[in-house]
């Protein structure tokens, strides 16, 4: 009986669902208010790049629908789109913030969404 093969973009979202469920990283801004802000495109670099180095594949694509405020508790959903268009949900939280660093957790959905057709 032939066994299917995984796409390369279903592995990597498999890979971050079972492997990498919570992945705790920090970053750094530079922001002259008093509440310190991470650009949802530097936001959603870092976690590509976080995912990348846990699961040791290329770095995906993710978009981060907003910036994320420096306030522990503070959530968002950011989305891993793999090249076959499948589509990971990924939550931040921020734990905590240390002058103008935010720290915060990764943490990816259990299951991906199939492309759209």
């Amino acid at each position: 009986m032939a066994t299917p093969r995984l796409s390369a973009a279903a592995s990597i979202l498999s890979a971050v669902a079972a492997g990498v469920l919570l992945v705790g990283c920090s970053a750094s801004v530079s922001i002259g208010s008093s509440t310190p802000k991470l650009s949802k495109d530097k936001l959603a670099d870092t976690v590509a790049e976080k995912l990348a180095a846990t699961t040791g594949r290329p770095k995906p694509d993710v978009t981060c629908p907003e910036n994320l405020v420096g306030k522990a508790g503070t959530t968002t959903r950011c989305t891993l789109t793999a090249e076959d268009g499948s589509t990971l949900g990924i939550s931040v939280t921020v734990t905590s913030v240390e002058g103008k660093q935010i720290n915060f957790d990764i943490k990816a959905d259990e299951t991906a969404s199939p492309a759209a057709n």
